[in-house]
């Protein structure tokens, strides 16, 4: 084998790296950075309500027992309404004593009764459905409605359509300044999805009620924001 010298070695090493082609310094090429939106609104067709009975006594077993009896004619309610059994689940279930203060034992707290709490989620696939719902469970007996929550059974189909319009409008700010900074829109860079609506919650209070409690669902706008960055060359 021949033998070669540290100086014919450093000769060819320079020539095989003069033989590479130039690589990026790092720097990131020229870039305009946008921000798309896109809003689509649609009619809710889903509903979830909290409803529950509250009930006080003054031992824990009669607190316990009044209410076990009044959220049975609420279930029994849901279910007279065509509910399935599957659409409403206990959320909530507490026993909770009730203090005042003493007059006779130097003003420290006394249990004076006990208080009863359950409650339960109600899901609605129907939302035309949701003030029957509401006097239903009421006039069985419900003294607690926490909220009712309406939401889109497919917002992830409309939230893909909101992409794509979040792009394009990104495309339409970009292309703009582009025009006006004399230079040409590239490919883009980077794309990153910044966030998405949340669903609207209402919360009331309700009691029983004779006639029917009006509920206006309305629209849910489901909203994306994109944040794009495109490339930029010189005009030729």
């Amino acid at each position: 084998m021949q033998n070669r010298t540290p100086l014919s070695i450093a000769v060819a090493a320079v020539a095989a790296l003069a033989a590479m082609p130039a690589q990026a310094d790092g720097t990131p090429p020229p870039a305009i950075s946008v921000t798309g939106e896109a809003t689509i609104s649609a009619p809710p067709d889903l509903a979830q309500i909290e409803a529950g009975v509250t009930t006080d006594a003054k031992t824990a077993r009669e607190a316990s027992n009044a209410n076990n009896a009044a959220m049975g004619k609420v279930l029994l309610a849901l279910k007279s309404a065509g509910l399935a059994e599957k659409d409403y689940q206990t959320s909530r279930l507490s026993l909770q004593p009730q203090t005042a203060q003493s007059r006779t034992s130097g003003n420290s707290p006394q249990i004076v009764g006990y208080r009863a709490t359950n409650q339960v989620t109600i899901k609605l696939r129907d939302v035309s459905k949701i003030a029957g719902v509401i006097d239903a469970v009421t006039a069985a007996g419900a003294n607690d409605i926490g909220g009712i929550n309406f939401t889109v059974s497919n917002a992830s189909k409309l939230l893909d359509d909101a992409r794509a319009q979040a792009i394009a409008d990104a495309r339409r700010k970009a292309e703009i300044y582009a025009k006006a900074a004399g230079v040409t829109l590239g490919a883009p860079l980077s794309i990153s999805e910044h966030g998405v609506a949340m669903p609207v919650l209402y919360r009331r209070a309700a009691a029983p009620m004779a006639a029917e409690v009006p509920i206006a669902p309305g629209e849910e706008s489901l909203r994306v924001t994109v944040g794009v960055s495109w490339e930029i060359k010189a005009n030729p």
